[in-house]
């Protein structure tokens, strides 16, 4: 099976909200995606729309009648565009002010939380797929699955921040064995965060991953070469894996 391809564009975003204009357009920007092989378009709407804001998905979602991922917390503010909205899917992540970036999956203690457990129900109630930002490990599958999700996201980030090729393989071992978890569970498993050109291959090999969502090291590269080059090079490096 194909593994598919996420990009996400929240530093398209970014780089618009540094001068508070118009340009660089991330809904542009998410049509050359998927013009270059993309098979969805990601997003992350945080609290403090520090990137991307509201019109943006409202916006992706009337461009793309499938293919919108959107990356949120279970606030209710945030609940209720998703519900109102209503992109493809969603997956629901931990999110903290101070962070740069998302630090790692939901702790045991938010995967318990009835507030987690609401907005799975009514995500799930608006016809929206569900999936959940976790850890690699056993717990938080078998919690993710309780809680009635559809899919879950592993966060890839020890494996892509690991210091040497024991370590990393030790990272690689552990996604791996989550994915054989997670379709014993019947859960669809995306993985992502930290994955660029050089990292990207192992992870999509593993058996049962079904969809890499990659953001950062694309616009990156981006810069350089184009965004439809860079797009469609991290496209071939996951084909090429299978």
């Amino acid at each position: 099976m194909a593994v598919k391809l996420g990009v996400n564009i929240d530093h398209v975003a970014t780089l618009r909200q540094a001068r508070g204009g118009v340009d660089p357009d991330p809904v542009g920007a998410a049509r050359v995606c998927r013009q270059s092989g993309a098979d969805m378009v990601v997003v992350h709407l945080r609290q403090d729309r520090r990137h991307i804001q509201e019109q943006d998905l409202v916006e992706l979602c009337k461009l793309f009648k499938r293919g919108v991922h959107l990356e949120l917390s279970d606030a209710a503010e945030m609940v209720d565009i998703a519900v109102r909205v209503k992109p493809d899917s969603v997956c629901l992540v931990p999110e903290d002010p101070r962070e740069k970036t998302t630090q790692g999956g939901l702790s045991a203690a938010a995967l318990d939380s009835a507030s987690l457990r609401h907005a799975v129900e009514r995500l799930r109630k608006a016809g929206i797929g569900v999936s959940l930002f976790v850890d690699p490990d056993a717990v938080s599958l078998r919690k993710a699955k309780a809680l009635g999700a559809d899919a879950v996201e592993i966060c890839t980030a020890r494996y892509a921040e690991a210091a040497g090729k024991r370590d990393q393989q030790e990272e690689l071992e552990n996604i791996s064995l989550a994915a054989y978890l997670a379709e014993e569970l019947g859960l669809e498993l995306h993985a992502g965060h930290g994955l660029d050109y050089t990292n990207v291959g192992p992870v999509a090999q593993i058996p049962h991953v079904q969809c890499l969502n990659i953001g950062f090291s694309i616009i990156a590269r981006a810069m350089f070469t184009g965004l439809k080059p860079a797009v469609s090079e991290m496209k071939r490096l996951i084909q090429a894996s299978r």
